[in-house]
C-alpha cells in the first residue's frame, strides 16, 4: 500500500506540474480553443443552413475538433519538457515509469476533458442542438473518449517527442490506433443527442470503457522505455 501511494502521489504531482505549466501558457491553451472552434465555425459553413445535416454532422465535428485539439495539447505537454531538458531528468528519478506515465496521462486527459467541456456549447450553439436534456451521457462519452485518448497519445508522444518530425509522426502513428475509440466516441454522442431510440449508448460506453482499460494498460506497460530511449 505504501508502494501504491507513492505512485499516486507521484502521478499526482506530475499531473498537477503539467497543469501548472499548461495554465501558464495561456496563449497555447487559448490558441488550441481557438482553432477547435474554428474548426466547428467552418464546417458550420460548409453545410449550409440546414438543419437536418448539421444535425447529423454534429458528433463526429465535435470529436474532429476535440482530437485536433488533443493532439496540440498531449504533444505540448512533452514538448516543454523536451526542451529544456526536464524529460531526460524525469526519467532518472527514482520512481516508478507507470507513475510518471499515469501523471502525464491524468494531466492530458484534464485537459481534453475542459477542451470538451468547452466545445459542448459551441456545438450547441452553431448547429442549434439542443444538449441539456443528454448532458449526462454526453459527459461520460466525453470523460471516457478523453481518457482514451490521452492514454494513447501519452505513449505516442513519448515515443516521438526526441524525432525531428514529430508534428508529423505523432498522428501518422496515433490516428490508426485511435480510430475506434473515435468511432464510438461519436456513435455514443449521436446516440445521447438522438434520444438513443435504438438502445445503443450502453454498448458504445461499454466499448469506449474496455479500449480505454486496455489502452492505459499497454501504455502504462511500455511508457518506461520510450522515457529511457
Amino acid at each position: 500500500m505504501s508502494e501504491l501511494r507513492r505512485a499516486a502521489a507521484v502521478a499526482v504531482g506530475i499531473a498537477r506540474k503539467d497543469a501548472v505549466s499548461e495554465l501558464r501558457g495561456r496563449q497555447a491553451a487559448g490558441s488550441t480553443l481557438f482553432f477547435a472552434a474554428l474548426v466547428l465555425l467552418l464546417f458550420g459553413f460548409a453545410l449550409g443552413p440546414d438543419s437536418r445535416r448539421l444535425t447529423e454532422a454534429a458528433p463526429g465535428l465535435l470529436w474532429l475538433a476535440i482530437v485536433f485539439g488533443g493532439l496540440l495539447t498531449v504533444s505540448r505537454l512533452h514538448q516543454l519538457e523536451a526542451d529544456d531538458g526536464a524529460l531526460e531528468q524525469l526519467a532518472l528519478y527514482p520512481v516508478d515509469r507507470r507513475a510518471v506515465y499515469a501523471g502525464k496521462a491524468l494531466a492530458g486527459a484534464a485537459a481534453m476533458l475542459v477542451l470538451g467541456g468547452l466545445l459542448l456549447p459551441v456545438v450547441a450553439i452553431l448547429y442549434s442542438i439542443p444538449i441539456g436534456p443528454a448532458w449526462l451521457p454526453l459527459l461520460a462519452a466525453v470523460v471516457l473518449g478523453a481518457i482514451g485518448f490521452a492514454a494513447v497519445g501519452t505513449a505516442y508522444a513519448g515515443l516521438t517527442v526526441r524525432l525531428r518530425a514529430r508534428e508529423v509522426m505523432l498522428p501518422l502513428l496515433m490516428l490508426p490506433i485511435v480510430a475506434p475509440l473515435l468511432l464510438a466516441a461519436v456513435k455514443a454522442t449521436a446516440a445521447a443527442l438522438g434520444g438513443d431510440p435504438l438502445g445503443e449508448l450502453g454498448s458504445w460506453l461499454q466499448l469506449l470503457a474496455a479500449f480505454d482499460v486496455i489502452m492505459l494498460v499497454v501504455g502504462a506497460g511500455t511508457y518506461g522505455y520510450l522515457l529511457e530511449d
